[in-house]
Protein backbone atom coordinates (compact mmCIF):
# COMPACT_ATOMS: atom_id res chain seq x y z
CA UNK A 1 0.00 0.00 0.00
CA UNK A 2 2.82 2.37 0.99
CA UNK A 3 4.42 1.81 -2.29
CA UNK A 4 1.35 2.45 -4.47
CA UNK A 5 1.10 5.67 -2.47
CA UNK A 6 4.30 6.68 -2.88
CA UNK A 7 4.14 5.87 -6.88
CA UNK A 8 1.53 8.39 -7.02
CA UNK A 9 3.60 11.08 -5.57
CA UNK A 10 1.78 11.53 -2.46
CA UNK A 11 4.01 11.48 0.84
CA UNK A 12 3.74 8.96 3.32
CA UNK A 13 6.11 8.14 6.73
CA UNK A 14 5.84 4.11 7.55
CA UNK A 15 6.12 3.42 10.94
CA UNK A 16 6.64 6.93 12.41
CA UNK A 17 7.11 7.26 15.91
CA UNK A 18 4.72 9.71 17.57
CA UNK A 19 6.02 11.48 20.79
CA UNK A 20 3.63 10.92 23.62
CA UNK A 21 3.56 13.68 26.55
CA UNK A 22 1.57 13.06 29.98
CA UNK A 23 1.53 14.40 33.45
CA UNK A 24 4.91 16.19 32.35
CA UNK A 25 6.73 13.25 31.46
CA UNK A 26 8.07 13.13 27.42
CA UNK A 27 8.12 9.81 25.65
CA UNK A 28 9.81 10.16 22.68
CA UNK A 29 8.02 6.86 21.35
CA UNK A 30 4.75 6.60 22.77
CA UNK A 31 3.55 4.66 19.40
CA UNK A 32 4.01 3.60 16.09
CA UNK A 33 1.69 4.94 13.18
CA UNK A 34 1.44 2.64 10.31
CA UNK A 35 1.22 5.13 7.66
CA UNK A 36 1.08 8.85 8.09
CA UNK A 37 -0.01 10.14 4.69
CA UNK A 38 0.41 13.87 3.84
CA UNK A 39 1.43 14.58 7.59
CA UNK A 40 -2.87 14.54 7.91
CA UNK A 41 -4.18 11.15 7.75
CA UNK A 42 -3.38 8.49 10.37
CA UNK A 43 -3.30 5.16 8.50
CA UNK A 44 -3.94 2.16 10.91
CA UNK A 45 -3.48 -1.55 8.99
CA UNK A 46 -4.48 -4.66 10.55
CA UNK A 47 -5.16 -8.38 9.11
CA UNK A 48 -7.48 -9.91 11.60
CA UNK A 49 -10.85 -12.00 10.59
CA UNK A 50 -12.95 -9.89 12.13
CA UNK A 51 -12.22 -5.95 13.36
CA UNK A 52 -13.04 -5.73 17.26
CA UNK A 53 -14.32 -2.12 19.19
CA UNK A 54 -10.86 -2.48 20.68
CA UNK A 55 -9.54 -1.84 17.14
CA UNK A 56 -11.56 1.34 16.63
CA UNK A 57 -10.48 2.78 19.99
CA UNK A 58 -7.11 2.34 19.26
CA UNK A 59 -7.33 4.90 16.21
CA UNK A 60 -9.35 6.82 18.24
CA UNK A 61 -6.71 7.11 20.92
CA UNK A 62 -4.39 7.54 18.43
CA UNK A 63 -6.18 10.60 16.58
CA UNK A 64 -6.76 12.14 20.21
CA UNK A 65 -2.63 12.08 20.85
CA UNK A 66 -1.97 13.45 17.17
CA UNK A 67 -4.47 15.99 17.05
CA UNK A 68 -5.97 14.79 13.72
CA UNK A 69 -9.95 14.82 12.95
CA UNK A 70 -9.45 11.62 10.99
CA UNK A 71 -8.11 8.89 9.90
CA UNK A 72 -8.63 5.02 8.44
CA UNK A 73 -8.63 1.57 10.37
CA UNK A 74 -7.97 -0.95 7.07
CA UNK A 75 -8.42 -4.80 7.93
CA UNK A 76 -7.18 -6.70 4.96
CA UNK A 77 -8.07 -9.95 6.36
CA UNK A 78 -11.74 -9.19 5.79
CA UNK A 79 -13.34 -10.46 2.37
CA UNK A 80 -13.80 -7.09 0.39
CA UNK A 81 -12.38 -4.25 1.22
CA UNK A 82 -15.76 -2.33 1.65
CA UNK A 83 -15.90 -4.38 4.45
CA UNK A 84 -12.67 -4.16 5.59
CA UNK A 85 -11.64 -0.37 5.90
CA UNK A 86 -13.95 1.85 8.49
CA UNK A 87 -13.18 5.75 9.09
CA UNK A 88 -12.72 6.92 12.22
CA UNK A 89 -13.83 10.63 13.36
CA UNK A 90 -11.91 12.73 15.97
CA UNK A 91 -14.82 14.50 17.95
CA UNK A 92 -15.86 18.24 15.92
CA UNK A 93 -15.15 17.88 12.09
CA UNK A 94 -15.15 21.51 11.46
CA UNK A 95 -11.31 21.62 12.35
Amino acid sequence: MADQLVRRGIWIERQKPIPIRYDGLQLAEGFRADLMVEGKLLVELKSVERLTPLHSKQVLTYLRLLDLPVGLLINFGAATFKEGVRRIANGDLTR
